[in-house]
């Protein structure tokens, strides 16, 4: 969990001043959708993990997103407008299916030519 002050700090004036810069630079454009701050639960247990982003949830009055337990994502979301605050967990389950998937990253090179574009 990441509540060291200092860094607590210098987190919550970095985004006050990116939101003074962009009010004043009204020409600098800003994302046409939403954006996301997550904070990523330290890798744990499963249970231990999913207790920390209860605890997040209490905090922040949300509830715990169930449509994300179908790909073993334990999270919850506030939201801002267009801004949206996210504490969610990896589950082992998604870690270990993640981990299969990119265990071939690198041993099958699909035959093909590149295509020149000039």
């Amino acid at each position: 969990m990441s509540v060291d002050p200092d860094h607590r700090t210098a987190f919550i004036t970095g985004l006050r001043r990116l939101a003074t810069f962009l009010e004043a630079n009204p020409e600098v454009p800003v994302p046409r959708y939403s954006t996301t701050i997550g904070y990523c639960a330290e890798r744990t247990a499963d249970a231990e993990m999913c207790a920390e982003i209860d605890r997040i949830a209490a905090l922040c009055g949300t509830k715990i997103n169930l449509a994300a337990l179908t790909h073993d994502h334990y999270m919850t979301a506030l939201h801002f407008g267009p801004v949206r605050y996210e504490a969610f967990a990896i589950l082992a389950d998604a870690r270990a299916r993640h981990e299969a998937f990119s265990s071939y990253h690198g041993c099958v090179i699909p035959d093909h030519t590149a295509v020149s574009t000039a």
